[in-house]
């Protein structure tokens, strides 16, 4: 299934203003009427685009796949045959872009937001997932490639570090300061040393 949205800016404009409804205001602020409104847009704009709140929900997680892949920046995430410092620094890097940065922090809540609502649509549930599906089957072979036995294992614990640390730095008890790039660093490096070099 696509994640990509290829669609008409005002597609782009409404699937952005419906992120933005999401972390402000959350699962229940979001409505046609108020992307309507918030976007700037004619009555019915978002309707006409998108009819069903089914429709509207799959236009976020698209574009939320999107805007997470934009902050992924190859730049920073190192390629297949990346060492084990490369791949440390590469989610160093990724982990310390989205906990600093208003709008990166907000997209992160929208994030949030629509897992949640994923778990009560079945519908959206499968969405959500093929969307998820485009950054953890490169890391499983990142992680294969640093050397894991078990690289689909260890990529689902390294998964759950990372989300663990974004949730705790943006809405959890460590929200008032993030982390710096070296702490990131450094933790990324303990877990996937804990992971490989035990890799017995």
């Amino acid at each position: 299934m696509p994640v990509r949205a290829t669609g008409s800016a005002r597609t782009e404009l409404i699937a952005d203003t419906a992120l933005a409804l999401l972390a402000e205001r959350g699962m229940r602020g979001l409505t046609h009427r108020a992307v309507d409104e918030a976007a700037g847009l004619p009555p019915g704009s978002t309707s006409n685009h998108a009819r069903t709140r089914q429709a509207l929900l799959e236009a976020a997680v698209r574009r939320q796949a999107e805007r997470d892949s934009d902050v992924l920046t190859p730049s920073e995430l190192p390629g297949p045959a990346a060492d084990r410092d490369s791949l440390v620094t590469g989610l160093a890097l990724a982990l310390h872009r989205f906990l600093t940065g208003d709008a990166h922090r907000d997209l992160l809540l929208s994030r949030y937001e629509l897992a949640l609502e994923a778990t009560r649509r079945p519908e959206l549930r499968t969405y959500y997932d093929a969307s998820g599906a485009q950054f953890r089957e490169p890391l499983t072979a990142l992680m294969a490639a640093a050397g894991s036995k078990d690289p689909e294992r260890h990529t689902l614990s390294l998964v759950a570090w990372c989300d663990g640390m974004m949730f705790s730095c943006v809405a959890g008890s460590y929200h008032a300061a993030a982390p710096t790039l070296d702490e990131l660093r450094a933790g990324v490096g303990e877990l996937l040393r804990g992971m490989l070099d035990g890799d017995g």
